[in-house]
């Protein structure tokens, strides 16, 4: 996950992660988690709000959270949703590429009296790692066809990967290739350019030579 540009707040998560942070309850928090399409994304979050009397961080009745995610090559919003201060969100990316994560509470500065309020917020992304329930299944498979059900997936999700990897390599090396195509013109323009500018200043210095009657 990249922190978004306009944030302040600095985060790596990989595959299964997990942090915390701190803000205003009348701000928002957004990440960029780059996706392969069609991956699982789960979120699991904790709000707190710092008690000022009691000097220590607790729950706030009435407050909750609203979590936003947005592909950004699309605009498609996938998630909008609000919760309580714990709660979870799933969702699938459609396309591969960044999405945007927000979170923010529904209290503004103004609601609370004596302003805004202090918000620890704990956030854990798991990509790629939700499955069905298989309590739900009638047929009670076996553990070792769960086992080869988990493997197929996981298999999946490595091809997935790798497919999206190959289209930012293949992004990459077209543009390495239009970039060296450039230099080698430019450089041509330029050898053309000295050669003729050379052959400009022989014919210009010869004709004053002739009209000097230097020759």
């Amino acid at each position: 996950m990249r922190l978004h540009p306009t944030l302040a707040l600095l985060a790596v998560l990989n595959v299964a992660s997990a942090l915390h942070f701190y803000f205003e309850s009348h701000e928002k928090r957004c990440f960029l988690e780059e996706l392969p399409s069609d991956t699982i994304v789960e979120g699991h979050y904790r709000a707190l709000v710092w008690n000022e009397e009691r000097k220590e961080w607790g729950g706030k009745e009435g407050m909750g959270i609203q979590v936003e995610v947005q592909e950004l090559a699309s605009g498609h919003n996938v998630v909008n949703t609000r919760g309580p201060p714990e709660g979870k969100f799933t969702f699938t990316s459609h396309d591969s590429g960044d999405h945007e994560i927000c979170l923010h509470s529904n209290v503004s500065s103004g609601s609370w009296i004596g302003g805004s309020e202090h918000i620890k917020m704990y956030l854990d992304i798991n990509v790629g790692s939700s499955k069905k329930d298989m309590s739900d299944d009638v047929s009670h498979v076996t553990t070792l066809a769960t086992k080869i059900r988990d493997l197929n997936t996981k298999v999946k999700e490595i091809q997935l990967e790798q497919k999206y990897m190959r289209e930012v390599e293949a992004t990459f090396r077209d543009a390495s290739e239009k970039t060296n195509s450039r230099a080698v013109w430019w450089s041509i323009i330029q050898i053309v350019v000295l050669v003729g500018a050379a052959f400009g200043q022989m014919r210009y210095l010869r004709t004053y030579f002739e009209d000097k009657k230097l020759r």
